[in-house]
C-alpha cells in the first residue's frame, strides 16, 4: 500500500510525477479552490482558461489532464471536478471521492501529490483515505500482474506539522489497510477461502495486532448447540466456524459488539440460486470480513472502546446432507426455526451469533450482512439499509456512516413482520421467511431482532448492495469487494471515545 507524506511545499514547485488539484463548478464556468494561487500563476494566470478550453466543467469526478507547470518538477497536472459546492463548503466525502478519482487517473505513477482543499484535519484524513483506498487493485490471480508497486502519496497542506493532521493520516492509513483486507478476502475465489481458511486468516490477523481470537469448530458448535450455523453448513464438505474476537483496552468508555455474516459461498442450498445469481456469491462473507477488519483497526488505533466480535462462517451448498425445506433447526439459546427456504440462510447463522453476542451484555450490537436482494431492490447497489430496535441506536450508526462517507438509509421493522414469521410455521417457533413476495429485507430484520436480548440496543446493516461492485471503478471504489462498513464501524468507535 502507498505511504502518505504531509508537506507544506508549494503546489507549483513540488517535485512529483503527478499533481492533483480540484476544480469547482460555477454557473457558466469553473474556478480554482483557495490554495492554488501560485499554481495558477505558474500557468501565467491562465489555468482556468486552459482547463475550460479542454472541456473542464467542474462536474464531480470529471478528470482533465494538462502538462505540469514546471518541467523537471511535476510531469502532469490532473484537475478533478469537485462539483458545485463553493470553496469552504466542500464535504469531506467530496474530497475523498476526488482523491480516489485522482489516484486512479494517475495510474502507475510512483509519486502523486494532492493539492486539494484541507482546511482542517478531517479534510486531510478524507484526502488520504480517498487516495489510499482508490489505488487498490487485486492481482493475486493475474498471470501477468503489473509489477509496479504504489509509491509515495503527498498531501500538500498548511497543516503538515499539525498534530491533529498527523493523527488523521495515521487513522486513514490504518482504516485503508482494513478496507484493503476486506477487499482481498471478498475477492478471493471461494475455493481458496472456506470457513476454516477464513477463520485461520482472522486468527493470524488478530495475533499480529494483539486482538484475542477464539474459533469454534464444528465439534464445538455441536456441543454448544449452534443449530443455525451447523444447519446452514451441513450440506458442505467444508465445515462451519464461529470466530470470536475481543479487544479490551484499559478503562473502556463503552462496549460494542459486532456480528458479521460469513457465508464463504452461497449456492442457495437446495433452494438453489440461478447460475447468474451465484456468480458474485463469494462476496456473501463481506459482513464477517468487515467486522473482523474493523475490530483489528480499532485495536491498532488504540481507541478506548471494548469490542466483542462474532463472525459466523459457513458454506451453503446442496448435497445429500444439506438442510431441506421444512427442516427444523434448534438455534443457540433454544428457539426453533422451520427452514422454508434454504437460500434465506444468512439470518440463521446470524441468529446464533446474536444470541451469543447478547450474552456478553454489550451497550450496542451492530450486525453487518449481505442479507437480502430485497434491500438492493429498495435502495440500489450503493446504499445500505439500517434497521434497529431503537431510533437512538439507529441514528447513532447512521450518523457514523455519514461522517465516514458511506451511504446508508434508515428502514423500518414493522411489528407484523415478526407476527408473519411466527404464523408461517405451524410446527416451530418461527419460519425463516414470511411466504410473501414483499418486504423481504424488513422480514429478515424482524427475524434477526427476535434473537437480540431484551434491553440491548441493536442495529442491523443490510449491505447486500454496496458490499460488492459488479460494475466499473468510480471515485475511490474499485471493481469487486468494496470494504463497505469498515469506515462506519471505526467511526462509530471513534465517536464513542
Amino acid at each position: 500500500m502507498s505511504t502518505i507524506t504531509l508537506s507544506k511545499s508549494d503546489p507549483a514547485g513540488v517535485k512529483t510525477d503527478v499533481l492533483v488539484i480540484g476544480v469547482v463548478k460555477l454557473d457558466g464556468g469553473v474556478t480554482l479552490p483557495a490554495g492554488t494561487e501560485s499554481l495558477n500563476a505558474a500557468y501565467g494566470g491562465k489555468l482556468v482558461e486552459v482547463l475550460s478550453g479542454l472541456g473542464a466543467t467542474g462536474k464531480a469526478g470529471e478528470v482533465t489532464k494538462v502538462p505540469g507547470p514546471k518541467p523537471g518538477r511535476s510531469a502532469m497536472l490532473i484537475a478533478v471536478g469537485l462539483g458545485s459546492a463553493p470553496d469552504g463548503a466542500l464535504k469531506t466525502e467530496d474530497l475523498r471521492v476526488a482523491a480516489g478519482v485522482g489516484i486512479r487517473a494517475a495510474k502507475t505513477a510512483q509519486s502523486v501529490a494532492f493539492a486539494l482543499p484541507t482546511p482542517d484535519a478531517e479534510c486531510v484524513r478524507a484526502v488520504a483515505e480517498g487516495a489510499l483506498i482508490g489505488r487498490y487493485s487485486f492481482t493475486t490471480y493475474k498471470s501477468e500482474a503489473n509489477s509496479e508497486t504504489p509509491g509515495n502519496v503527498i498531501v500538500l497542506t498548511d497543516l503538515a506539522r499539525n498534530r491533529d493532521a498527523k493523527v488523521a493520516v495515521e487513522r486513514a492509513e490504518v482504516t485503508a489497510e482494513a478496507v484493503h483486507q476486506v477487499r482481498d478476502w471478498v475477492n478471493t475465489p471461494p475455493s481458496d477461502l472456506h470457513p476454516a481458511e477464513f477463520a485461520a486468516h482472522a486468527q493470524k490477523l488478530g495475533k499480529e495486532h494483539g486482538v484475542k481470537v477464539e474459533v469454534l469448530d464444528e465439534k464445538a458448535l455441536a456441543k454448544g448447540g449452534y443449530g443455525g450455523i451447523l444447519g446452514v453448513g451441513q450440506g458442505s464438505t467444508n465445515p462451519p466456524r464461529l470466530v470470536r474476537l475481543t479487544y479490551t483496552p484499559k478503562k473502556p468508555v463503552t462496549h460494542l459488539a459486532f456480528v458479521g455474516k460469513g457465508i464463504t459461498f452461497d449456492s442457495g442450498g437446495l433452494s438453489l440460486k440461478t447460475a447468474s445469481g451465484m456468480i458474485s456469491m463469494k462476496s456473501d462473507m463481506a459482513g464477517a470480513a468487515a467486522v473482523i477488519a474493523a475490530t483489528v483497526a480499532i485495536a491498532r488505533l488504540g481507541l478506548p472502546v471494548q469490542i466483542t466480535t462474532y463472525a459466523a462462517m459457513a458454506e451453503n451448498m446442496p448435497s445429500g446432507s444439506a438442510a431441506r425445506p421444512s427442516d427444523v433447526l434448534t438455534m443457540y439459546g433454544g428457539k426453533t426455526v422451520e427452514v422454508l427456504n434454504t437460500d434465506a440462510e444468512g439470518r440463521l447463522v446470524l441468529g446464533d451469533a446474536l444470541v451469543r453476542a447478547s450474552e456478553d451484555q454489550p451497550d450496542l450490537i451492530v450486525d453487518v450482512a449481505t442479507l437480502t436482494g430485497a434491500c438492493v431492490v429498495a435502495l440500489g447497489t450503493k446504499v445500505a439499509g439500517a434497521f434497529a430496535n431503537t431510533d437512538t441506536a439507529r441514528d447513532r450508526v447512521v450518523d457514523a456512516a455519514v461522517a465516514a462517507g458511506e451511504a446508508m438509509w434508515p428502514l423500518p421493522i414493522p411489528a407484523e413482520m415478526l407476527d408473519k414469521l411466527r404464523s408461517h410455521s405451524k410446527i416451530a417457533d418461527l419460519a425463516n421467511i414470511t411466504g410473501e413476495a414483499w418486504g423481504g429485507a424488513l422480514a429478515a430484520a424482524a427475524f434477526l431482532g427476535d434473537f437480540v436480548a431484551d434491553g440491548i440496543d441493536w442495529v442491523h446493516l443490510d449491505v447486500a448492495g454496496p458490499a460488492f461492485n459488479d460494475g466499473g471503478a468510480s471515485g475511490y471504489t474499485t471493481p469487486g469487494g468494496t470494504g463497505y462498513s469498515v469506515r462506519t464501524l471505526v467511526e462509530l468507535a471513534a465517536a464513542a471515545s
